[in-house]
Order: structure tokens, then sequence, then C-alpha cells
């Protein structure tokens, strides 16, 4: 029952053992929290100075000025804390003595008005400066963490009960309290009743900013969590795919997909089992690492997405993940160039790695397939296939870049091409076209 009433009105509770990294990010935003904290206390200070400059007490209360002194002091703590935080040294103790300061700076110059308006104590039970208690409780808000809220709470709630001790208290309290509200107003006469609702006022807006401040809290570590793991899903997975995951209305159900007319283009490394059986593992995987950061310098560089890696093979998309109205010739450049960079330079330990493109343009399907619980975003359909089964036969035709007619027709007049033999496509009467591009 606790635990139903407690997500009720905090929120579903987050692991307690957060990732170092989404630790470290957290940190990092309570820094500049307690930074943004440190400047609005500047500011306050600056407009208390403000109007204490503009406005200076009669000249027989000259002597009775506790302003100044406050001020300064104030002024030089805020300093102090700011450069603090900007020097991310804000240890939980000093955190707690700067909300005990702010709120025993303000009752000790709420204690100061009746000896300043030389009046009884009770005098300044009426000010209207207990008001910035609330001020000092928000200013906690700004960082996700309630326990501050409620430790400047408690300690306004402490400071007033001792103020109005003092005043209970002394040689005159008990004769100046009553219970006639008009006489409370028109008098320096003291109402219990009505210190005990500032009381209770200062309580409830405690607990409920330290309420909204934990669900809050709640909320930014499991956007933190989140945002942490988009950012590692983009080294599994290219950029634009992890973004149109995180950026759905909804979760991704298996099947869910859309049609487009886009292009694709399979690659595939001639020969690479012969030159990984001659690697130890640690050798193939800097090869093969070097080899596909320089290969996706150059997809991206003609706006290509790689929606799928298998050993040495890759399968990029043009229009699928991304728009790109001239997907067919940018597919065709990618092509071309990945078989250019591929037979002028070497990878890892001097290997030469030429690669076969297959290429080819048509309705495909963009989406999730397989189980409910384990799905992979890629791209399927018959044109798909028939891109794979162009850069297979790369090897039969002595052609490094293969493209289908639909590419071909899509190209317009970008390139030149020159057909090398027909393919027959399950489904079709007629056998589909194969070029080859001509430089």
């Amino acid at each position: 029952m606790w635990h139903n009433l407690s997500t009720f009105l905090f929120g579903e509770k987050v692991e307690d053992r957060l990732p170092e990294r989404v630790r470290a990010a957290i940190q990092q935003r309570q820094c500049e929290s307690e930074r943004l904290i440190g400047w609005v206390q500047l500011v306050l200070v600056s407009f208390f100075a403000t109007l204490f400059a503009v406005a200076p007490p009669p000249a027989e209360m000259v002597p009775y000025q506790l302003e100044p002194w406050a001020i300064g002091m104030y002024l030089v703590f805020t300093l102090i804390r700011l450069v603090c935080a900007y020097r991310n040294y804000l240890p939980a103790w000093l955190l707690v003595i700067s909300a005990v300061i702010d709120i025993a700076v303000l009752m000790a110059l709420i204690w100061s008005f009746h000896v300043k308006y030389m009046q009884p104590p009770s005098f300044y039970l009426k000010a209207p400066t207990v008001m910035y208690v609330f001020i000092f409780i928000a200013l906690r808000a700004l960082r996700f963490e309630p326990k501050y809220i409620l430790i400047t709470g408690a300690a306004a709630v402490v400071g007033w009960t001792v103020l109005v001790l003092f005043v209970v208290l002394g040689p005159d309290g008990g004769a100046m309290v009553t219970r006639n509200f008009v006489t409370y107003m028109t008098d320096n006469a003291i109402l219990i009743g009505a210190e005990i609702d500032k009381m209770l006022s200062i309580v409830v807006v405690t607990l409920v900013l330290a309420a909204a401040v934990l669900r809050a809290q709640r909320t930014f570590y499991r956007s933190a969590i989140d945002q942490s793991a988009a950012q590692d899903l983009t080294r599994f997975v290219s950029r634009e795919v992890a973004e149109r995951i995180t950026s759905a209305d909804r979760a991704i159900e298996p099947g869910d997909g859309e049609s487009r007319v886009a292009s694709v283009v399979f690659t595939d490394i001639q020969g690479f089992s012969t030159v990984s059986e001659k690697l130890t593992p640690k050798q193939l995987a800097q090869t093969l690492n070097d080899y596909f950061t320089v290969m996706g310098e150059v997809i991206e560089s003609h706006g290509g997405v790689i929606v799928h890696f298998e050993g040495d093979l890759m399968l990029i998309t043009f229009n699928a993940v991304t728009t790109d109205p001239d997907h067919a010739a940018n597919a065709v450049a990618t092509a071309l160039e990945i078989e250019r960079v591929s037979q002028s330079r070497t990878f890892g330990d001097g290997h030469v790695l030429k690669t076969r493109c297959g290429v080819n343009t048509g309705e495909i399907t963009v989406g999730a397939i397989g189980a409910k619980g384990r799905l992979a975003f890629t791209v399927h359909g018959d044109e798909v296939n028939i891109g794979a089964r162009l850069e297979q036969m790369g090897k039969q035709v002595g052609c490094y870049v293969l493209v289908g007619e639909n590419t071909v027709a899509a190209c317009g007049q970008r390139y030149r091409f020159e057909q090398v033999t027909e393919v027959a496509v399950r489904g079709r009467s007629q056998p589909t076209k194969v070029f080859k591009p001509l430089a």
C-alpha cells in the first residue's frame, strides 16, 4: 500500500544503482542549477542593497541599522558560494549551511525591526519581510534534490518559532497575547493563531515543493538514463535510425513500417575470408574498425544511412530513413567512391580491401521486424533483394559496382551506364537489366 501511495504522490522510483555515466551527467546538471541559484541570490542581495541605498531610514534611526552589515555579509557569502559553484565544489554540508544562513540572515533582519523602529518585539511579527522566506524555499527547487527544500523550510519554521517565543516569553508577552483579530490588526498585540497560520503555510509550501521536485527528480533521472541510452544507441545503429526510434510517437512494434521509393547499396569486401584467416582476432577487429570508419565518412558525405552490418557487409539506404530527393544519384556516387577508396588505400596493418557494391532503386518497406522483445530496424522487399543479388553478381561479371535498371532510370543524365547482363527476378515475367557505371 505504501509503495502504491508513494508512486502516486512522487512518481515511479528510479533504481538506486544508476550507471556512472548517468550519475556524472546528473551531477553536471546539478552544478549548473547551483550556479543559477548563486546568480539569483546575487540579484536578490543587489536588489536589497539598491533599495536600502535609494530609501535610507530617517536620521534618528541610523544607530540601529543592521541592514548594511547583513547585506554586506550575505553578499560576501553569496560570492564565495558562486565561486565554489563554478569550481564544482559544493559538498552537501556547504549546501546545508547555505540554506540555513539564508534563513538566519532574514530572521535577524526581521528581529531588528522592533529595535530599529523603537517598538515592542511583537512589532516585527507583522513585518511583510517574512514573505521572503518563500523566495528562499523556492530557490532550492532549482536543484533536483528535495532535501534542501525541506532543510530550508524547516529552518524557516524553527526561525519563526524562535521569534514568536522571544515575544511570548518576554516580560510583556503574556499581556500582549489576544484572541481578537481586530485588536491584533490595529495594535501590537499577538494572535497565536495567526503565527501558527504563517508556520503552517511555510510547512505546506515546503512539502508541496519538495513533492513536486521529487517527482521532477525521478522524471529527470529517467530522462537522463534515456538520453544516455539514446547516445549509446547511436554507437550501434546510425544516428538517423536512433533518432527515428527514440522520437517515435509510440513504442515501435514488430511489423511497423512504411513504404518508400528509395535506393539501397549492398557492399561486400572481396576475398575477405582469405584476409581474415591471416589475422588475429585483435588485428581483424582493428582492420574492420579502420575500414568501417573510412567508409562511414564516405557514406555520410553522400547522405547515406547504414542500417545493417553483418561481418564485412553493409546495407546502406538513401531516402529510406532520411529524405533525399536525389537518392539514386547519391547511391551511385557512394558506390563509386567506395570502390575508389577501397582500392587506393590500405586498412589496418596494410591490407587492401577491395569492395563490391550492388545498387538498386524501387519501393521498399522501412521499419521494424522481429519478435516483440527483440526488434531490428531495417529495410526489406524485392528491390532490396535485387540490390543484394547485384552485389553478388559483381564477382561473376568482374565489376565492382553493378546498378539496377530502376536506378539507371532515376539517375537520368547524371551518369552514363553500360548494360552488362540480365537477372531473372521471381514474380516478374521479364528479366531485370543490370548495368555498370562508366567513368
